[in-house]
């Protein structure tokens, strides 16, 4: 393989390793935007349960009849749930976003990597194609002085 197919298969796989760093970043953006979904979601449902009821009405207010307040009771209790089941998600949520944080990290270090092999790569193409291009500019000053001397 020469040098510039090298070159240009490099340049391939780095595009590659953009492009795959540029979906792992939206698949973040999603995540996170998740995660604040199911915070403000718990945040919300802690409101409602807290909220509700006897414990959400100020002091001295009237006191509920018993089949109200269970019913109070069982809401509060449901309400009080569904916020732990949102808490649980939220948890797991953010474990897979610890998760895609690192593989973020890993092919953002791989496309890093590859980029600087391309560039070793093309300033040792540079070098090589400058040297040759020395070579004949000298070689052309030998024959024109050849050629004045003879």
């Amino acid at each position: 393989m020469s040098k510039r197919e090298t070159i240009t298969s490099l340049d391939t796989l780095v595009r590659m390793r953009s492009t795959e760093v540029e979906r792992l970043q939206t698949a973040m953006a999603k995540k996170e935007a998740t995660r604040a979904r199911y915070q403000a979601s718990v945040e919300r449902l802690t409101a409602l349960a807290e909220g509700s009821g006897p414990s959400g009405q100020p002091a001295g207010a009237r006191a509920l009849s018993p089949a109200l307040a269970i019913n109070c009771g069982n809401y509060k209790q449901a309400v009080f749930a569904l916020a732990d089941t949102h808490r649980t998600d939220l948890q797991l949520h953010e474990a897979d976003m610890a998760v895609a944080q690192k593989n973020l990290a890993q092919a953002w270090t791989r496309r890093e990597l590859l980029g600087k092999v391309l560039e070793q790569h093309e300033t040792a193409y540079a070098r090589a194609q400058e040297r040759t291009q020395r070579k004949r500019e000298d070689e052309i000053a030998t024959q024109s002085w050849l050629a004045k001397n003879v």
